[in-house]
């Protein structure tokens, strides 16, 4: 016997796909399923860790008895109705159900201009979402520890013995399809590689010994390729390097037309964690280094790690970055994206060294403008590692007041430290920052600090107050509840004169709103332009100071830095050294341009969503339905489709503002990239004697040459994007909104199926998670034969 959908989904929903086998040979069916005692789950599931988290879920499921239909004796009158206790997640696996078998019978009927118009809606209603969560933090800080202790899972990530890499990003996130700790290993292209070895060798491979002790880049060099050749790549040529004799075990990499991916699953973190150290770690001295004899983390782009039953991380990824971006162009076009996608940023760094290290200060100041007015990021988070170690431990009476007064004094220097620096605050306010001072060892151990004192605790809040699916259920049901009551109010009959009537008044109310959304557009691209024609004219008189700064900086011989300036010009203007520093003279080129707008920018295009861009203009937008359906009962089905596609319509419009906006931002620097590209492909081409004053010269008299025109034409860019987004925002509403009008009010349907019952429980649903901020268990009643048929 086929298990049913209901049992089966939920299977899958739960984790325990693996289990669907053995529950179809005992025909589990939902009213069995709701039957099952310990002993007979036992039997289906018999090793006690996913036992009990079976029984938890299944509790959700279990029958409560009804008070409301019952006798004076207490018998229940309805023996067909049943309440079910569900949570946000159950409403919303049933309300997709629901749409599947609705999208299904509308499939059966004729394609009618209303039938394609409903299942074009049923197809994009949307709900996954993910929250990104970028950490940052040098090898050493602790950022390994922290994550395991977070989502408790002690092994698996390594640290200690195993050194992390520089260049591997890794993504971990919750495996909600079974209960495997598995990783999906990506890698470059071989092309990549061939390009990253030429370059390997073109600007640090043939150095004299004297040169390799001054060239800075060379040791990150020896370490890369050593890690995957050995002492191999000494004597060999690049194009030898490239043999498939290097990467036996990696066939997903150097054979061609596949996916470059390689998957690992495993039953356990440990098991996982060994499996994986030779595409995320280096060597060392001792520990797990000794058993691998080739390292691939040279070859590979990003890992993505999936654990099961991690609720916390269904839709939060942690992203463990690399600090600086990468040379290899796709890893540092990967790493550009999820930075600037990441809601918030974590700063790692060891407690002793919190205000004074450069490095976590360097990070946060070099990507702030990606995160800030080029990015979506509202919280950054700086967080001190080893927060339970003091130097002197034996009063342990004093110890733990040593702690707190040692942790409230680095939250207080660390806050100071973020006020002082300006190009932070171009970006973010004194609010969106967050200092924590944990201890992860102590949060797993819990020996001498409570978990609270640890300060986990506060994070995993953070992350579940992230991973809140509340909204993403309300849009997805409201947006179902919608469709159902335009194909009820289409079948509807002798409604023609208040359709009429209702539709003058709300196109006419259309056309209000779209005025209003214009002119706070309009004003926004004309407070740009005052502005951007003042950061042209700054960057006409300063760009001789910029270029200064890179090509002549203070205290840097000549004698090692051709060598730099080299790898600039190759790279279009960017060089990321090992340590230290981005150069990038696209940036400083662009930077008195950026600063003209930097603050307008943020006013228009907030990251904290409280206001939302172009003053809450979007926001605002309403046809006033409400009002409309207290007017013109007889249309209401029709009038609360228009009210669910009117807040669908908006969702849509702040993800494509918050996706052009970062196009916009960065179109500064993209621009003055663009044109500075003849200049870098000449400069790039010298050679020999005067190298290094031949490519001073060129930029310098190329950006003399052109600043006349560069500097305007990269306002002009901006400015266009900015008014095609303003273009695009009033046609997607007024289309949308029009056709959407179009559909229920002038166009009826009586062929279309009757779904009455579907809409009374998509009602209910909607009603429900109305009045629920949160994912908290709901009561709600159902017939059962109706659930039994899901």
């Amino acid at each position: 016997m086929e298990t049913p959908n209901f049992v089966r989904d939920k299977l899958i929903e739960w984790g325990f796909s693996e289990f669907i086998e053995r529950f179809e040979d005992e025909e589990i069916d939902l009213e069995s399923l709701l039957c099952l005692d310990d002993q007979e789950i036992a039997k289906l599931i018999p090793k006690t860790g996913p036992r009990s988290k079976f029984k938890k879920r299944l509790k959700a499921l279990r029958v409560l008895p009804s008070t409301s239909d019952t006798t004076d004796n207490g018998e229940n009158t309805d023996s067909g109705s049943l309440y079910f206790s569900l949570t946000e997640l159950d409403i919303l696996f049933d309300v997709k159900n629901i749409m599947t078998r609705v999208n299904n019978r509308l499939c059966q009927e004729d394609n009618t201009r209303l039938n394609a118009f409903l299942k074009a809606k049923i197809s994009d209603l949307e709900t996954d979402k993910r929250e990104l969560v970028g950490v940052f933090g040098k090898s050493g800080a602790g950022k390994s520890s922290l994550i395991n202790a977070i989502i408790k899972e002690k092994n698996l990530l390594p640290s200690g013995s195993v050194r992390a890499c520089t260049t591997v990003m890794i993504k971990v996130e919750a495996n909600m399809q079974n209960q495997k700790y598995e990783a999906d290993i990506e890698f470059i292209t071989k092309e990549e590689w061939k390009d990253e070895l030429w370059t390997l060798f073109n600007f640090h491979g043939n150095n004299t010994d004297q040169e390799r002790e001054e060239d800075e880049d060379y040791g990150d060099v020896a370490e890369k390729l050593s890690a995957l050749y050995g002492d191999e790549w000494k004597n060999k040529s690049p194009e030898s390097l490239m043999d498939n004799k290097y990467f036996r075990e990696i066939p997903e990499f150097h054979q061609e037309n596949i996916q470059r991916r390689k998957i690992l699953s495993c039953g356990s973190a440990e098991e996982l964690s060994a499996k994986l150290v030779k595409y995320t770690r280096t060597d060392s001295n001792d520990g797990a280094g000794k058993e691998v004899k080739r390292w691939y983390w040279p070859l590979v782009k990003c890992v993505t790690v999936k654990v099961p039953n991690k609720e916390l991380l269904q839709h939060v990824t942690l992203v463990d970055l690399p600090g600086n971006g990468d040379r290899n162009k796709s890893r540092d076009k990967m790493w550009k994206g999820v930075v600037g996608s990441c809601s918030a940023v974590w700063i790692v760094t060891d407690i002793n060294r919190a205000a004074t290290e450069k490095e976590p200060w360097e990070i946060l100041e070099s990507t702030c403008s990606l995160m800030g007015n080029g990015g979506q990021c509202q919280h950054i988070h700086f967080i001190c590692t080893k927060s339970d170690l003091i130097e002197d431990m034996d009063d342990l009476s004093a110890a733990d007041e040593q702690i707190w007064k040692r942790n409230m004094q680095a939250k207080e220097t660390v806050k100071a430290e973020f006020r002082k620096i300006p190009q932070i605050k171009k970006h973010f306010s004194d609010d969106c920052l967050t200092v924590f001072t944990v201890s992860s060892k102590e949060f797993l151990k819990q020996k001498r600090l409570s978990p609270d004192d640890t300060e986990i605790p506060k994070l995993q809040k953070f992350l579940q107050d992230l991973n809140d699916c509340h909204s993403q259920t309300l849009n997805y049901v409201s947006g179902a509840y919608g469709i159902l009551s335009l194909i009820q109010g289409a079948r509807c009959r002798e409604v023609a004169c208040q359709k009429e009537q209702v539709c003058k008044d709300i196109e006419e109310k259309l056309r209000q709103e779209l005025d209003k959304v214009r002119k706070p557009m309009e004003e926004a691209c004309k407070v740009f332009e005052r502005c951007l024609c003042e950061g042209v004219e700054n960057s006409k008189s300063s760009y001789g100071k910029h270029l200064k700064s890179v090509l002549n900086p203070p205290r840097v011989s000549g004698r090692g830095f051709h060598r730099k300036l080299k790898c600039v010009v190759e790279n279009n203007g960017i060089h990321k050294p090992t340590k230290g520093k981005e150069i990038n003279l696209n940036v400083k080129l662009a930077s008195s341009l950026t600063d003209s707008i930097d603050e307008e920018f943020r006013k228009t295009f907030p990251n904290d969503g409280n206001c939302g861009p172009f003053n809450g203009v979007i926001n605002t937008f309403s046809l006033d339905t409400k009002m409309l359906i207290d007017k013109y009962k007889d249309v209401e089905l029709q009038l609360i489709f228009l009210k669910t596609e009117e807040e669908k319509i908006k969702t849509k419009l702040h993800k494509i503002i918050r996706e052009r906006k970062k196009k916009i931002y960065s179109s500064l620097t993209e621009t003055i990239k663009e044109t500075m590209l003849e200049c870098y492909q000449k400069a790039a081409t010298f050679s020999g004697n005067d190298t290094l004053k031949n490519m001073r010269d060129i930029i310098e008299r190329h950006v003399e040459h052109s600043k006349n025109t560069m500097f305007a034409q990269t306002k002009d860019v901006m400015l266009a994007q900015m008014t095609k987004l303003k273009e695009h925002i009033l046609k997607t509403l007024q289309e949308t909104m029009q056709k959407s009008i179009d559909l229920s009010m002038k166009t009826d349907d009586f062929s279309i199926p009757d779904f009455a019952k579907e809409l009374e429980m998509l009602k209910l649903y909607h009603i429900e998670l109305m009045g629920s901020p949160n994912e908290e268990t709901s009561l709600i009643r159902f017939q059962t034969t109706d659930l039994i048929t899901h």
